[in-house]
């Protein structure tokens, strides 16, 4: 026997901050929401955990910054809504020798897409940052003002909370085990591992690190997303220093270009320690992770927070770590599209964020969500995150620069 309990309007599979982003923007449309979890809600064992992630609107992939903009606009709206802050503003400094590609697209995209940046060159960076951040000789560094740190697991949980006094349903350690097309009455049914099984008129996938083999499962699509473990790293600021890197100073969250591609944040949720980690991992299996920087080399990293912070920051090893996966696309773009086939656009997958999206995590809410109820999304360039573009070219879109992220043993 159906209950009612068990029928919604939409069901989205995963709840980490695309889901729950997405549940937001369906119970606030008025839709009939379910919201699954194979884990508890919250868990650490997946992408939307931890303390920080950037923002930031510096792009060498122009499409991305509209997408950020409206995603800063958004964060801003909801944090209001739920009365606390999950988004702390800061400047966003981007750094690179003067022929880096990605830093040279960079700054294309800033004059495509009117965002307002400063280029500083070697002296500059030390005047502005008072000695603080030291570039080298032929280096280059771009100051733009869309910059910050968003806080992940709360940011989760507010959409999750919002989402539910909208009126959606909530269910975690319900992992989904298939989704099969309802035959008589159309829509789908969710099947879980207990057995459980919910009647969608919809359905989205967003699944983190899980979804190339969830719709594998589904739809018998192929998806090339590939899990990796990276290793966030705290390092000590000297003492007497740390005011000065903390948040709410004037520095800023930064990224560098190269070998290796280096980010931070600012000195915020651990008092007297700073983020900066090395943007890659190594391949895992999300069901077998090895848990943990066993075997990592932290050398070029070491040297690279010696040669930037004037000494101001202990580079003689990290004094935290923490473990989180990325989930990959060969081109490190998004996957957000219909699964197709005999579900037609009844199922949408979100996924592959590629280590990247999470400071995107409204946006990408809104378009699933516009997706799953009209079949369409306005204001994002959707050619580039569609699933033909790895039928077309099995590297997917075509880039004119350097990788983003290393997903090999060589460095981290």
């Amino acid at each position: 026997m159906e209950y009612s309990s068990h029928q919604f309007d939409v069901i989205v599979v995963g709840a980490g901050i695309m889901g729950s982003s997405t549940a937001y923007q369906l119970a606030k449309r008025g839709q009939k929401t379910l919201l699954l979890e194979q884990f508890d809600f919250l868990h650490h064992r997946g992408s939307s955990h931890g303390e920080s992630r950037t923002i930031r609107a510096t792009y060498p992939e122009d499409y991305y910054c509209d997408m950020v903009k409206e995603s800063s606009q958004i964060w801003e709206q909801v944090q209001s809504e739920i009365g606390y802050k999950v988004y702390f503003k800061a400047q966003q400094f981007d750094m690179s020798p003067s022929d880096n590609k990605s830093l040279r697209s960079v700054i294309s995209s800033c004059e495509g897409k009117s965002i307002p940046y400063r280029v500083l060159d070697r002296q500059q960076v030390s005047d502005r940052f008072s000695g603080m951040i030291n570039l080298p000789e032929g280096w280059l560094g771009v100051l733009t003002d869309v910059g910050g740190v968003i806080k992940p697991t709360k940011a989760v949980s507010m959409f999750q909370a919002l989402a539910f006094q909208r009126g959606a349903v909530l269910r975690d350690n319900m992992e989904v085990k298939n989704v099969v097309k309802d035959e008589v009455k159309g829509g789908v049914n969710v099947e879980t591992a207990d057995g459980e099984k919910f009647w969608g008129k919809k359905c989205v996938i967003t699944a983190g690190a899980w979804v190339r083999k969830l719709v594998k499962t589904v739809g018998g699509l192929e998806l090339p997303i590939q899990a990796l473990e990276t290793t966030v790293c705290y390092w000590r600021i000297k003492e007497g220093h740390e005011a000065k890197f903390a948040i709410g100073s004037d520095f800023p969250t930064f990224a560098s270009y190269g070998e290796p591609y280096v980010y931070g944040t600012p000195s915020l949720e651990f008092p007297g320690l700073i983020k900066i980690s090395v943007h890659g991992g190594y391949p895992c299996d999300p069901d077998k992770r090895p848990w943990g920087p066993a075997g990592i080399s932290l050398d070029s990293l070491k040297e690279w927070i010696k040669g930037r912070f004037s000494g101001l920051v202990d580079n003689g090893g990290p004094v935290a770590t923490q473990s989180c996966m990325y989930s990959m696309t060969p081109d490190e773009d998004f996957v957000i599209d219909f699964l197709g086939g005999e579900f037609g656009k009844d199922v949408v997958i979100g996924g592959g964020f590629s280590g990247h999206g999470f400071k995107m995590a409204p946006v990408v809410g809104r378009v699933l969500a516009d997706l799953v109820l009209s079949g369409e999304a306005k204001g994002v360039e959707m050619k580039y995150f569609r699933v033909q573009r790895f039928q077309d070219n099995p590297k997917g879109n075509v880039k004119d620069y350097e990788d983003q992220v290393n997903s090999s043993s060589k460095h981290k």
